[in-house]
């Protein structure tokens, strides 16, 4: 065995192995690039090494960079996580030039299933069916649209290299195909370094299966049971699980058994996945989808259900020892689930976040495992992929691993960054998900179905939290001074109004206001829910800038966090993690500027793109530029036909929240066809005191 392991990844999977590699009593090296100097990995390895700037090419992505890293501090072999150099077969040679091992295949099986092309062609005459399409090396675009034209709409474009969905471009019409190829080849480009497309017939309302296989050098194989991804989107997962409610024995008897064929084909060793599409109403019909040589992002819940821990399986089979069971030795015991948790914001349609972590709370749950990257104090920022954790749930059965997680998402807290966990939660009691009727369009339903704006009693716990929370921070603020110069409403006789103008989470402009003091307030929300009387039954501190408050509001008590950070106050409440934003003052000479024509960036990034000049002429719709954060691009759009008056960007700025990126102009006249911008209000703070 091993005694010093270079991890050569970042994040929760770089924790996720560090913690493999003490348990065995291996020294763990962690490498690093200027982003991440203060990260979670950094600090949890024995030793840890800079490898250049925030740039993956010049850092994680550098193998000349990652291998000097291993042979100064005598690794004796690198584990790659997955991402990044995972499923790099040029990368694997190197390593094997170096004398290091590779914790992972050979350069050949990675090389042939890394080439989704390859991959299906090997596959087919192994007997497996594969989706319809064609796949080739070096169609250019003229062919991938003949292509098109045979098989039928809709068709997805996907990259012959990498994975995880990137590339990845779902075109229901002949119209829509030229934007499609030339988008997929950019990011294709950019993710893997290889622009080669092929193309294939998406197939309605599928499930995604793939099966967990394990391979020594020995030619010793088994599969480990299979793993429902189904709820996907933007072709990510978001949520999987152990076993698949899908399958009978004798569909999962066909499925593995055909995924081990597969593993045969290349020749495989170690751990890898062999993901499959198949059919709702006939699990018995199933297409080979490709193969992922390397950990999964999912793997937990296998480990749950078999109780194997997969990393120091692949140290095992990389170090040369033989598998140390057999087939009929693997034993699925109950069900595991598990949720990504992403700096993204689903009132946002899900664009990347970002910020500064203020205050992180992982929930402690029987049966619930936090797979995780985030600690207090630590910047999230909009370079590498957006998943900041994983909580996983076991279970008995499906029900009450699915109760364990929502109970595990309900008591996480993520304070200054906003994450997806309020839609898992929604996602979960979806009425189909819980049945186990799952397939890969089920969250474009839930979302086209979902209401986002809360109801009157969330809404209304939230502002009471938000308001005492403010009055009593203000309150520690002004101890020592005079009564009168204190901001909680208080005056001789009776108590005043505080009026709050803030912004929710949802994007919803509200009024607040609270009159009171010493524990007892009323408190009521833009005068369309009735006042409420709240009593603040205990309040302490959990961190320096962390409240905890014992709220009573009716005849509901419920605990709240709220931190207050400048003009953000977080919340946290039933599971809710909430940030109000006190909205800024309108200037009297604003009133008459019209700026519909506005282009602002929906969230921090990158500009990669720049498709317009100032006094262009665009029309309703346009792109303008293309914006790239957490390895994903977005488009931004001319919001109304007219001229380029202002172009405030070049290819390769930062750009931050509600940057404003360029300007349209109408000669003042706005279009009766403008769409709204993608901007939020400005930031800043207006209290008004009466």
């Amino acid at each position: 065995m091993f005694d010093t392991v270079l991890v050569a990844n970042r994040g929760e999977i770089a924790v996720r192995i560090i913690s493999t590699l003490r348990a065995m009593g291996i020294r763990s090296v962690a490498v690093y690039s200027d982003e991440d100097a203060r990260a979670r990995h950094v600090r949890e390895a024995d030793l840890a090494i800079h490898l250049g700037s925030s740039a993956a090419r010049e850092s994680y992505l550098n193998i000349e960079r990652v291998l000097a890293a291993a042979t100064s501090c005598a690794a004796q072999a690198v584990h790659p996580g997955y991402g990044f150099l995972s499923e790099n077969a040029d990368f694997v040679r190197a390593c094997e030039s170096a004398g290091v091992v590779f914790i992972g295949p050979s350069a050949e099986s990675v090389e042939m299933m890394g080439d989704k092309i390859a991959a299906k062609a090997a596959v087919a005459q192994a007997g497996v069916l594969v989706v319809p399409g064609r796949a080739h090396p070096g169609m250019d675009d003229g062919e991938l649209t003949r292509v098109a034209e045979e098989i039928g709409y809709p068709v997805l474009v996907k990259p012959s290299a990498g994975g995880g969905g990137k590339g990845m471009r779902l075109v229901h019409s002949r119209e829509a195909l030229a934007e499609a190829i030339f988008s997929a080849r950019r990011e294709s480009a950019a993710s893997f370094g290889d622009d080669t497309l092929f193309i294939e017939r998406y197939l309605e309302s599928p499930r995604h299966i793939e099966v967990q296989i394990l391979v020594d050098n020995f030619g010793h194989g088994v599969h480990l049971g299979e793993r429902e991804c189904s709820l996907q989107r933007r072709h990510q997962k978001v949520i999987e699980e152990a076993p698949s409610p899908l399958l009978s024995e004798g569909a999962r008897r066909e499925l593995t058994d055909a995924a081990l064929r597969v593993a045969a084909v290349a020749q495989y060793r170690g751990v890898g996945t062999v993901e499959f599409i198949v059919s709702s109403q006939r699990p018995e019909e199933f297409y080979f989808m490709e193969m992922n040589t390397r950990l999964q992002v999912e793997h937990p819940v296998t480990e749950l259900v078999t109780g194997l821990d997969l990393v120091e399986q692949q140290l095992r089979v990389a170090a040369g020892e033989s598998l140390s069971f057999s087939q009929d030795d693997v034993r699925l015991v109950g069900h595991a689930i598990e949720a990504r948790i992403y700096a993204e914001d689903p009132s946002r349609d899900f664009l990347p976040t970002g910020g500064e972590l203020l205050f992180v709370r992982e929930p402690l749950v029987e049966g619930v495992r936090v797979d995780s990257s985030l600690l207090t104090h630590t910047h999230v920022g909009t370079t590498y992929d957006p998943m900041l954790a994983k909580v996983i749930s076991h279970g008995a059965d499906r029900d009450q691993a699915l109760s364990r997680l929502d109970r595990a998402l309900s008591d996480l807290v993520t304070f200054g960054v906003v994450t997806n966990t309020s839609f898992l939660r929604g996602l979960l009691a979806h009425d189909d998900v819980r049945a186990g009727a799952l397939d890969t369009n089920l969250i474009a339903r839930f979302l086209d179905e979902r209401h986002t704006d809360e109801d009157d009693e969330d809404l209304m716990e939230c502002a009471s939290a938000f308001a005492v929370a403010n009055l009593l921070e203000r309150q520690r603020r002004s101890l020592g001074t005079s009564r009168f110069d204190v901001l909680d409403g208080w005056r001789v006789g009776e108590h005043s109004t505080t009026h709050f103008s803030v912004q929710t989470s949802r994007a919803e402009a509200i009024r607040v206001h609270a009159a009171g003091r010493r524990g007892e307030y009323r408190v009521s929300v833009d005068e369309r829910i009735p006042a409420a009387n709240v009593k603040c039954l205990d309040s302490r501190h959990v961190a320096s800038h962390v409240r905890e408050l014992t709220l009573n509001v009716g005849e509901r008590t419920f605990i709240a966090l709220v931190a207050v950070e400048g003009p953000l106050t977080w919340i946290a409440h039933r599971g809710t993690t909430s940030w109000w934003r006190v909205l800024p003052a309108r200037r009297s000479d604003e009133a008459s500027v019209d700026h519909d024509g506005d282009v602002r960036s929906p969230m921090p990034g990158v500009v990669i793109q720049v498709n317009a000049r100032a006094s262009d002429t665009v029309s309703l719709g346009d792109t303008l530029l293309v914006v790239e954060a957490m390895k994903m691009e977005y488009p931004l759009r001319a919001p109304l036909a007219g001229d380029v008056a202002e172009l405030l960007v070049r290819v390769g700025d930062q750009v931050v929240l509600d940057q404003v990126v360029a300007r349209v102009r109408t000669g003042g006249v706005a279009d009766a066809d403008a769409v709204p911008s993608s901007s939020a209000s400005s930031l800043g703070l207006r209290e008004e005191e009466r």
